[in-house]
């Protein structure tokens, strides 16, 4: 019996005068609730599709249910796809930008599974980062949309 997941995901990385919204992960792995693992990391918004969404409206739903910020699905733009992949999962991550951001602050709309979201300038990120939005920040800054 094969138990590994395979998945496609978004992270949506709300960017405003160079500094990127993070979440802090649980570190409890049965509460983080990622496929990839990842607790106890700071991480973009993002999640799993469900099925028929477009890659905007699943970054709009799930940055709404993870910060309650509404993003206008019009000021999104895919610019990082990656594999990534860990002992048991496989997941094809979709980064998304917005930086016409909703005057609002992010509040933590999941405890069990986000403990805190902050603003970090993009020269000073916290540490460690959850690998799919660290990827989305490197493609991001290379200008590259993909890399192995």
């Amino acid at each position: 019996m094969n138990n590994k997941k395979i998945g496609v995901g978004v992270g949506v990385m709300l960017l405003k005068d160079a500094h990127v919204l993070l979440g802090k992960r649980h570190s409890d792995p049965t509460k983080a609730d990622s496929a990839l693992h990842g607790e106890g990391t700071w991480t973009m918004p993002g999640g799993s599709f469900h099925f028929g969404e477009s890659f905007e409206t699943v970054a709009v739903r799930e940055t709404q249910e993870e910060t309650g910020i509404k993003l206008d699905p019009n000021t999104l733009k895919v610019i990082s796809l990656a594999n990534d992949v860990v002992e048991d999962a496989h997941f094809i991550t979709i980064g998304l930008l917005c930086e016409k951001i909703p005057l609002q602050d992010p509040k933590v709309m999941e405890p069990d599974e986000i403990v805190e979201w902050q603003w970090f300038h993009l020269d000073d990120l916290p540490s460690p980062l959850f690998f799919p939005s660290e990827k989305i920040i490197k493609n991001y800054r290379a200008g590259e949309f993909y890399k192995y």
